[in-house]
């Protein structure tokens, strides 16, 4: 079996960037090696990532910023030679089972900082002994740039310990700040700062500070509490329903307690006995009605789901899909027998689809809905904003004329920036575009339909939705596309609307209103 050459095997037993940059200066040894070789000689401190060219102009690169900021072997002036650790040249250490030289020898955070210290007392010393001496100001300037590449070799090892513990609010600053300041321009270190500034985001979110501000708001363990947004405006708090939501219940029996839910497959839900969501809300809302959209449900499996739900609701209502199967479908399930049922608008372009059921109670209509989605390429936003909304919103006013109504579900549709964690970002997506959001409010807030949850809570950053991929949840990057919108009249009758983030199973979370009768 042929040895490889010496600078492959220096290469590739990972000695270090220092003494890899030697064997990268040979043009002819670097092409010889393979991928792997290059990868391994690129371990410490470089992103051993790309093709072979790639990963040999990174080394080349880096090289020539290392000559860029050497002096005397170590990129210090002599004076300050005596802050770098106590190893003679050439002296070997033992780390674990490894065995490393000095010049691979890696820094910790805090040696690093003590190292910046140093050097930075040695350049004002060499400063304030010759002001007037080239050779002073000279080393003055050697000195500084030290500190600058050691500073920034300091936020990279923060980044990586990171991992074990999140950094402050002060290393967040002081890393961000050295790296504007470093004189090492390459792309190397452009992308460490994007790295590393990805930690301090979620470093600082892991902490509970919001994006842009200094307030607490919660341990990672309730995501919810983490006010997560884009675009924070001055005065916005995370929704927490632990210390938002009134700290007793109403004691009077005329009251009705709603609950509304984007189950996504009633089925699929049912089945994850793992969590026993569906059980797990009723007992701990205790609620009076509950509206459940895209059950996804066909007619005939309708009247099996409904022995197997909840005891004491003697009474639900459900509606299926029969244009496309296994497609949409809602439900209202009450211990409350209602005075009247309706199902649909009574319009049959809108009605094939399931998506609206209408309970009339003693004091108020209740309309339980599932708004049309403008689709991915947003194929049905004309019918959404031409057909649907002007239609719906024509229908809760001619009930108006009895009755108070309550529009509640998943109405697709986040009306304003503090209801979508990226607002920007989502312009052209469904549920946030241009016209959707005129739609809503000129359908039904401007026709005296009040978004009861923005009036309990006008600058609360609460979201009901969070898209399956990249951990939206888990990170509190979401919308608030559910509502409970009531007729102004009775606005003031609310005793609180509130979301439930605490309950899973679905890509949505339930929502609830206290109404006083």
């Amino acid at each position: 079996m042929k040895k490889p050459s010496p600078e492959v095997r220096q290469g590739s037993s990972e000695v270090g960037i220092q003494e890899s940059l030697v064997v990268s200066k040979d043009d002819d040894s670097l092409t010889k090696l393979t991928v792997a070789e290059l990868r391994a000689m690129m371990r410490n401190g470089i992103q051993p990532t790309g093709r072979k060219q790639d990963l040999i102009l990174a080394l080349k690169k880096v090289s020539r910023n290392e000559s860029a900021v050497q002096n005397s072997g170590n990129g210090l002036p002599k004076e300050a030679e005596d802050c770098l650790p106590d190893i003679n040249p050439g002296q070997v250490v033992r780390q674990g089972r490894k065995t490393r030289h000095k010049s691979s020898i890696k820094f910790s955070v805090k040696d690093s900082q003590s190292l910046v210290q140093c050097v930075a007392d040695t350049a004002d010393k060499l400063q304030v002994a010759g002001k007037n001496s080239t050779k002073s100001k000279k080393q003055s300037k050697e000195s500084k740039r030290s500190v600058d590449v050691i500073a920034q070799s300091s936020c990279f090892e923060k980044e990586t310990e990171s991992a074990k513990a999140p950094l402050t609010k002060n290393e967040n600053t002081d890393c961000e700040e050295s790296m504007i300041e470093s004189t090492a321009p390459d792309k190397v270190l452009a992308r460490k700062k994007r790295k590393t500034s990805e930690v301090i985001e979620k470093s600082n979110m892991m902490e509970g500070n919001a994006v842009g501000e200094n307030e607490p708001v919660s341990n990672f363990e309730k995501p919810w509490t983490m006010l997560v947004h884009k675009k924070v405006q001055p005065g916005w708090v995370a929704y927490n329903p632990d210390i938002m939501r009134p700290s007793s219940l109403l004691e009077t029996a005329n009251i009705i307690k709603m609950i509304s839910w984007n189950v996504n497959g009633l089925r699929a839900l049912l089945k994850r006995k793992d969590e026993n969501s569906f059980l797990q809300l009723a007992k701990k809302e205790n609620f009076d009605v509950l509206c459940l959209q895209e059950t996804k449900l066909q007619e005939k499996d309708v009247e099996q789901i409904k022995q197997s739900l909840l005891d004491d609701y003697d009474n639900s209502f459900w509606t299926c899909s029969v244009s496309k199967l296994g497609y949409s479908g809602t439900a209202v399930i009450s211990r409350i027998k209602p005075v009247s049922v309706k199902f649909g608008l009574g319009i049959p372009d809108h009605d094939g689809e399931g998506r609206l059921i209408t309970i009339e109670f003693d004091t108020v209509y209740l309309v339980a809905g599932y708004v049309p989605n403008s689709g991915q390429k947003l194929e049905r936003l004309s019918y959404r904003v031409q057909q649907w909304d002007p239609s719906l919103s024509s229908y809760l006013k001619d009930l108006e004329k009895k009755k108070p109504v309550v529009l509640t579900g998943d109405l697709n549709c986040a009306h304003e920036e503090i209801d979508i964690y990226n607002p920007d970002g989502n312009r052209k997506s469904a549920g946030f575009t241009d016209e959707e959001r005129m739609s809503f409010e000129d359908n039904f807030l401007n026709r005296g339909f009040v978004d009861s949850f923005r009036q309990q809570h006008p600058q609360a950053v609460g979201y009901t939705y969070w898209g399956y991929r990249q951990g939206a949840r888990r990170w509190n990057k979401g919308w608030r596309l559910d509502y409970f919108l009531v007729s102004d009249s009775i606005a003031d009758k609310v005793y609180d609307s509130y979301i439930i983030p605490d309950v899973n199973g679905s890509d949505h979370c339930p929502i609830g209103l206290i109404l006083k009768c």
